[in-house]
């Protein structure tokens, strides 16, 4: 196999783990990940090792999520030898269970930068590692706070702290 094809492979894995999430397919989802010592930091989490822990973690999150979809873009895989990296930006829209007298629950966007560090096995790639942190604001949106002017020169009274 070629580069191109193991990239292929690792772009399908790794649509593959965010479609499986969506449909709330636990069982599926274990298949996903490799046997043994795992880890993942979902935004705000701690991180947890081991598939167990792992997998109890995605379980606890797929009961109390009513409603979620992955929008990836900023895509980028790198393979290495066994081994594939794959940055991406994830735009989520999520919600809860509905309210009373309601249909929907409230839904709720927000971005996450990913990583996913996936291994080859026999059985096709495989996730070793996931890591989520959330987008916190806007970098132009930033850089206007911290110049404290609006003007985004980075000379308004908070420069440099």
């Amino acid at each position: 196999m070629g580069p191109q094809t193991d990239i292929e492979l690792v772009e399908q894995a790794n649509t593959t783990l965010y479609e499986t999430i969506e449909r709330g397919d636990h069982e599926a989802l274990s298949e996903l990940w490799l046997d043994g010592q795992v880890s993942v930091v979902h935004p705000g989490w701690p991180v947890l090792r081991g598939r167990g822990e792992v997998l109890r973690s995605y379980a606890l999150i797929m009961a109390n999520t009513e409603y979620i979809q992955f929008f990836l873009t900023d895509v980028e895989i790198d393979v290495i030898g066994d081994t594939a990296l794959v940055t991406c930006t994830e735009n989520i829209l999520s919600g809860g269970p509905a309210e009373a007298g309601e249909t929907v629950g409230p839904l709720i966007g927000q971005l996450v930068v990913a990583t996913n560090v996936f291994k080859r096995t026999e059985d096709g790639w495989r996730l070793w590692s996931h890591h989520g942190s959330p987008v916190l604001a806007d970098r132009e949106e930033d850089e206007d706070e911290e110049d404290g002017d609006g003007d985004g020169d980075g000379n308004g009274p908070t420069a440099g702290i």
